[in-house]
């Protein structure tokens, strides 16, 4: 009788937990529910084109659903409070929408390889016309890249005969260190896209593009590498700030500086 009688009030206290579920579902399908319908973002997109939307139910139509305590809505806003912005999501990592509650693996995977998307396109029209003929043009081109970067990461600018930028490219991300850096990872899309011309390029998270010692090192492996290959290595720069520069100008030129001589 004991055990029939808490399996009783087991099964109550499931059905009132059931019960209290489906409420804050119903309560939050209501919030776009009960929006006028020209409010609502998806018959707005539909009617009026993703120009209409603001940047909170554009991120709203890409996560579709929110949680059974917030709706999708709530999210975009969290989301876009912890980002600073619409663009600052560009800089997201996966782990970064993992933070939010409602996401979970599947949509943060799903968000960062949109997010990725977005930063390729933004990439591909940044360099149909680009010459890197000179350190600043390179810095100019960058900072956008890594100015809120925590750590480190390397790039491998890609050029034509011509100095015209064919691709920029990401190639490892962590301390710039001759162990990380090998020249295999460097020179790889470099051949693969035809390029006669290389710039390698990293970031300082302290703002400070003055070379360590391992940058030294990092420089003189990849040089060494570009010769072999017959692919000239134009630079190598370092992205920093310009009010922790010791030049004030934000980067590092090891070009300017000759230390990219035989």
């Amino acid at each position: 009788m004991v055990v029939q009688g808490k399996r009783k009030v087991l099964r109550k206290n499931i059905l009132a937990a059931i019960d209290f579920l489906f409420f804050l579902k119903l309560f939050k399908d209501s919030v776009l529910k009960n929006l006028p319908p020209d409010e609502r973002p998806q018959e707005r997109l539909e009617r009026l084109g993703a120009s209409s939307l603001a940047d909170r139910e554009l991120l709203a139509m890409i996560i579709r659903s929110g949680t059974a305590k917030k709706d999708v809505l709530s999210l975009a806003d969290e989301m876009l409070k912890k980002a600073g912005s619409l663009p600052g999501l560009l800089r997201w990592e996966i782990s970064d929408f993992l933070q939010l509650t409602g996401i979970g693996k599947v949509k943060a995977l799903q968000l960062s390889a949109q997010f990725e998307i977005a930063k390729r396109m933004i990439r591909g029209e940044r360099s149909q016309q680009i010459i890197l003929d000179e350190p600043r043009k390179v810095w100019e081109f960058l900072y956008p890249e890594v100015r809120s970067d925590s750590v480190e990461k390397v790039w491998v600018l890609c050029l034509d005969r011509k100095n015209k930028l064919i691709q920029a490219l990401p190639v490892t991300s962590g301390t710039a260190t001759s162990s990380l850096i090998h020249p295999r990872e460097v020179f790889r899309p470099a051949i693969r896209l035809g390029a006669t011309a290389i710039i390698l390029s990293h970031n300082h998270p302290s703002g400070d593009p003055t070379p360590s010692s391992a940058d030294l090192q990092v420089t003189r492996k990849i040089f060494n590498a570009s010769t072999s290959l017959d692919i000239e290595m134009h630079d190598h720069i370092i992205i920093g700030e310009p009010e922790n520069c010791p030049d004030n100008i934000g980067y590092y030129s090891f070009s300017d500086s000759g230390l990219l001589s035989q």
